[in-house]
């Protein structure tokens, strides 16, 4: 072989070898390059798990967000049913009072001309009864007419008053009871003891127990007794007052309307 030859062989060796370290290099920056690839996958893969992730949570946080919405949409929608029923119960107890309200004026139109009715009747009825506590009595009808005229006491207040007032009149037919009081005798004042059991028997006995008298109501006057009633009615006045144990006691009696 020429020397020629050889040389040939030496450049073709080497040409070759810089050939396939060449082709070694290409490969090693190929396989760098697709490890860098794949690292970016693994990354952007992960980057991706994270938002899927996210989104999922997020969605099951929606969910449960959007079931407490319906639980609450339905618990409202209970609550204002509950409340339109009531509205609608207002409503009817509204209605009624209006229409209540609309006849309280025919009411009070003939509730009124009853009360004055009623006040005339128990003036007359006082007038004509035995005068147990006559001022009391004749000054609480005077006070039913002031009030009657007085703007600022309402219907129902002075109604309350009037028939109180017939309450009143009522319990003196049951009360037994003594006071002390004035009696006018032909003019003439004296300071006695009262003694009225209910409307069967009025009685007065002067404060030294030595005279008595009884109300006599058909002439509306008094009338003087005999000594035999002194101390009976001694003895009933301090059973009036809880002085002394009640029992029978012997009382002249000149009811209302007897004859």
């Amino acid at each position: 072989m020429s020397i020629l030859s050889k040389k040939s062989l030496i450049a073709s060796a080497m040409v070759g070898s810089l050939a396939l370290t060449a082709s070694t290099f290409a490969s090693a920056d190929e396989l760098t390059e697709l490890q860098k690839a794949e690292a970016q996958t693994f990354k952007n893969s992960a980057r991706s798990q994270a938002k899927i992730n996210n989104i999922y949570e997020q969605t099951l946080t929606l969910l449960a967000e959007y079931r407490n919405t319906v639980d609450e949409a339905e618990i409202l929608s209970d609550y204002n049913d509950h409340v339109q029923r009531m509205v609608d119960g207002q409503k009817a107890n509204i209605k009624s009072l209006e229409k209540q309200i609309a006849g309280i004026d025919k009411t009070k139109q003939g509730v009124v001309p009853l009360m004055y009715k009623m006040i005339d009747t128990l003036d007359q009825f006082i007038n004509a009864d035995i005068p147990v506590n006559i001022d009391a009595r004749r000054d609480r009808v005077q006070g039913l007419r002031d009030v009657m005229d007085d703007s600022n006491v309402t219907v129902s207040e002075q109604f309350r008053l009037v028939l109180e007032a017939f309450e009143i009149e009522a319990n003196y037919g049951t009360v037994f009871a003594a006071y002390q009081g004035e009696l006018d005798l032909d003019g003439q004042k004296i300071t006695v003891d009262f003694l009225h059991m209910g409307r069967i028997a009025f009685v007065a006995q002067s404060l030294d127990m030595k005279n008595a008298w009884v109300w006599n109501n058909e002439t509306r006057a008094w009338e003087k007794l005999g000594d035999e009633y002194l101390k009976p009615i001694t003895d009933g006045i301090r059973m009036a007052r809880n002085q002394l144990t009640k029992d029978l006691t012997k009382l002249p009696v000149f009811a209302a309307g007897a004859k």
